[in-house]
């Protein structure tokens, strides 16, 4: 390795090549070579990069070891508050479980990025409106309109995490695209510390068992729901400080399972109408539809970011752009079913709310699909699919807002 480390020192690519064919020995090898070399800008170049890593600083420092602990602990006060107070869990818990995550995310990035004091203030009044309203608003989760403010709640109040996360770009694409990218990056993380936390929890229960001490309840009441509701606050730390753990990770996943669900969504359109499944009449199935077209809206927009800036990779934008076509398609149909449910049994509020939803989604994956097409064509339009996404993300935040808080005066609280 050595001796083609020397003979390729000034040829990059070919440098480039060496180190990916075996980076654990190029690195073991360069490094005993370099102070023969250090006199070559390509060696001390490629010393620095091989050797940057050891030199950053601890993702816990003091300060930022005391701000994840007491965010922590706020978090953990909020979800233990039907449990100080007489309130019922039953009452308390589908109102208000969005605020014992966001506010505290909002709070870290609020320390961590630059924004302005209109920001903070945005942010704050935001979240005093929303607990105060859904706290006031009469209905239980039968009533169609409380049941849809419930549910639409946590997704403003992430809107609003994402207009703190911008700091002082709220207009930038390329930061509410940062801020989409940071969501999948949080989603790992803390997967990975639920998982983490849930295998330590049955060796601690199990320990406990041996010896006949059944710790269990004291266990779920005292530690892991703090645990629980500390795991956003300290996945987000993590992401932030130490990117290089999942950074790389969702678009992987997304470059992945790009090809395997166009493969199966394209038997699925087969089958469905083999089938003659029915969304028009079927309520259920329309739902998980509705679920399904989510979660592949989903892995589009975690997959466009790899493509898009690698769009010499004209397989995977081939898929991905198939894969937004078939997801028009399967939307169009959803649609319609929807139009048809209205036209035949009336308006509700969960059919306008759906409506809503869906008419947005579908405008978005045209525009999607039409970005990729150029771009699998043309090979120009390298970040016009990002765009589309970017620029759509304030027409769904004021959808849900409509439906939050504007649905209970439309439609009535019964």
């Amino acid at each position: 390795m050595k001796k083609e480390i020397l003979k390729q020192i000034d040829q990059p690519e070919k440098l480039e090549q060496l180190y990916r064919n075996n980076k654990s020995e190029f690195r073991t090898e360069f490094n005993k070579l370099y102070p023969d070399i250090k006199n070559n800008n390509t060696a001390r170049i490629w010393y620095e990069r091989l050797n940057y890593q050891a030199k950053q600083s601890s993702p816990w420092q003091k300060q930022d070891l005391f701000l994840v602990l007491g965010l922590s602990l706020i978090a953990g006060m909020i979800a233990k508050i039907p449990d100080f107070t007489s309130l019922d869990p039953d009452y308390f818990f589908p109102r208000n479980i969005a605020f014992i995550t966001f506010p505290v995310l909002m709070a870290y990035f609020a320390v961590k990025a630059s924004i302005s004091g209109k920001q903070m203030a945005v942010a704050i009044m935001g979240i005093l409106i929303s607990v105060i309203y859904i706290n006031l608003l009469p209905g239980t989760e039968q009533t169609d309109t409380f049941f849809l403010a419930c549910i639409h709640l946590p997704l403003v109040l992430w809107m609003l995490l994402g207009y703190v996360y911008t700091g002082a770009s709220p207009g930038s694409y390329r930061k509410r695209l940062d801020f989409l990218s940071y969501n999948g990056d949080l989603v790992v993380m803390a997967t990975l510390i639920v998982i983490s936390g849930g295998l330590f929890t049955a060796i601690t229960l199990g320990l406990f068992q041996l010896i006949d001490l059944d710790i269990e309840d004291f266990y779920f009441e005292y530690i892991a729901i703090w645990g629980i509701a500390a795991a956003p606050v300290l996945a987000t730390h993590l992401v932030r400080t130490t990117p290089q753990l999942v950074g790389k990770v969702t678009p992987v996943i997304a470059k992945i399972f790009t090809p395997v669900v166009f493969v199966m969504l394209t038997i699925y359109l087969v089958a469905v109408l083999y089938t003659g499944k029915d969304p028009y009449n079927d309520r259920e199935f329309l739902i998980i539809f509705n679920a399904l077209l989510i979660g592949v809206m989903a892995i589009i927009l975690f997959s466009i970011s790899e493509t898009s800036h690698n769009h010499k990779n004209e397989i995977s934008l081939f898929m991905l752009s198939g894969l937004s076509v078939i997801t028009v398609i399967l939307n169009g149909i959803a649609l319609s079913a929807i139009l048809y449910r209205i036209w035949e049994w009336g308006i509700t509020p969960n059919r306008a709310a759906v409506l809503g939803i869906n008419v947005l989604i579908f405008i978005n994956l045209i525009l999607i699909a039409v970005s990729l097409i150029k771009n699998l064509i043309k090979s120009h339009q390298t970040d016009a699919a990002e765009k589309s996404i970017a620029q759509f993300l304030p027409v769904y935040a004021i959808w849900v807002a409509i439906v939050t808080f504007l649905f209970p005066l439309m439609f009535g609280f019964a």
